[in-house]
């Protein structure tokens, strides 16, 4: 009797260790298909990312800077829902004037650059001052962005956000 419930108890241990190796397997595929969608897009929008430098510092499209810094504030105010990403999607459309597949790129690549910079609040400071550079202080298009998927009220961390943008672009 008790080698029929050893017997049992070891099936039972290789099948949950089958069922636990293969959800690792299915996980590591869904990271490397992440990874290979970041490099598409990275590679469509002509993104190249140079040794010494960081990540953030070699964005050459005003455009990437903008939707790093949109995806950083969306984050400001918790997990974004899917009708505050589509809203986030309109505007960028409708302020960069830009076509969906673009916009969808752009914020794969800005997700990607968020945590490169290991959260919201480092990003929003390097690209906002990357930003700046690219398009000689002008702010406009950025702000209708933020407006556009601005919590009501604003959050304490999404009001710091805004100095810190303004900061950057010298309109404290």
């Amino acid at each position: 009797m008790h080698i029929v419930i050893g017997a049992i108890g070891l099936l039972t241990a290789v099948y949950i260790f089958v069922i636990r190796a293969r959800n690792a397997a299915e996980m590591t595929q869904e990271l490397v298909g992440m990874a290979d969608e970041v490099r598409a897009v990275a590679r469509r929008l002509g993104f190249r990312r140079t040794g010494a430098v960081h990540p953030v510092e070699a964005i050459d499209d005003p455009n990437t800077a903008a939707a790093t810094i949109a995806t950083a504030y969306l984050e400001l105010h918790g997990l974004p829902t899917e009708e505050t990403r589509a809203t986030l999607v309109r505007a960028m459309q409708s302020a960069l004037e830009i076509d969906l597949k673009e916009a969808d790129e752009q914020l794969i690549l800005g997700r990607w650059l968020v945590n490169e910079c290991n959260g919201p609040v480092p990003a929003i400071a390097r690209a906002a001052r990357r930003l700046s550079k690219l398009t000689s202080g002008e702010i406009g298009p950025l702000l209708d962005i933020l407006a556009s998927i601005t919590a009501d009220p604003i959050s304490d961390r999404q009001a710091d956000a805004m100095q810190e943008i303004k900061r950057a672009f010298r309109h404290a």
